[in-house]
């Protein structure tokens, strides 16, 4: 079978085919000064396994890695922000699964490499989390996540607030795209009196990011 294809059956229940890793790095070099942006949010509304978003991250990490890589905490808290900053949605429950998996021995395979036996379970724990709600499974179309019945589908934002304070909040998705204004702006946009900001469902005190475990 095709790399681009997992089955002829996903193909045409979910129209299910994946991007070739080097047409991924085209379309993202169209926007390389973003892809390159540490807190520069991306959101994938069919993630598939995470073609797009590893790339990103990829990107993201070389940044992180050439500015902070002499300062462990200092690499720890970008990479966690270079995480939290990308969004994916997918129809298929074992996407989902590998898409978080992959974006996290991504992050895993630099940090250890760095820091070997210096490496803390707290961050990779914080980091995997962040991951479980960035990276859902869900209808980009519905906006809805599976089950009886389904539910709206709810993103976190992850705001730093200093140099070890994150700010959760959490907002329905639908609301996120409703609006007219926001078609050409970032996720989670907060630009001025004349733009659309959503409100957020939960709002969480500020913690430390390798500590946003403890939230939930």
């Amino acid at each position: 079978m095709n790399s681009q294809v997992v089955s002829k059956k996903r193909v045409a229940d979910h129209g299910e085919v994946y991007t070739r890793k080097q047409e991924v790095n085209a379309m993202l070099d169209l926007v390389r000064q973003e892809t390159e942006r540490i807190e520069s949010r991306f959101l994938e509304p069919a993630c598939g396994t995470g073609n797009f978003l590893i790339e990103i991250l990829a990107r993201k990490l070389k940044v992180v890695e050439q500015r902070y890589r002499r300062n462990q905490r200092d690499f720890e808290r970008y990479a966690f922000l270079a995480v939290s900053s990308l969004y994916g949605i997918d129809i298929l429950a074992d996407n989902i699964e590998i898409c978080r998996n992959r974006l996290f021995q991504l992050l895993q395979e630099s940090y250890q490499a760095l820091y070997k036996t210096q490496t803390k379970q707290k961050f990779l724990e914080a980091v995997y989390h962040v991951l479980t709600l960035n990276i859902l499974w869900g209808d980009a179309l519905t906006m809805k996540t599976p089950g009886t019945p389904p539910a709206p589908i709810v993103f976190a934002e992850w705001s730093p607030v200093n140099s070890t304070l994150i700010k959760r909040r959490d907002f329905v998705f639908d609301e996120l795209v409703s609006h007219a204004s926001l078609s050409e702006l970032p996720l989670f946009s907060d630009l001025g009196e004349d733009v659309f900001i959503p409100r957020p469902v939960k709002d969480y005190p500020p913690v430390h990011f390798m500590k946003v475990a403890d939230l939930d």
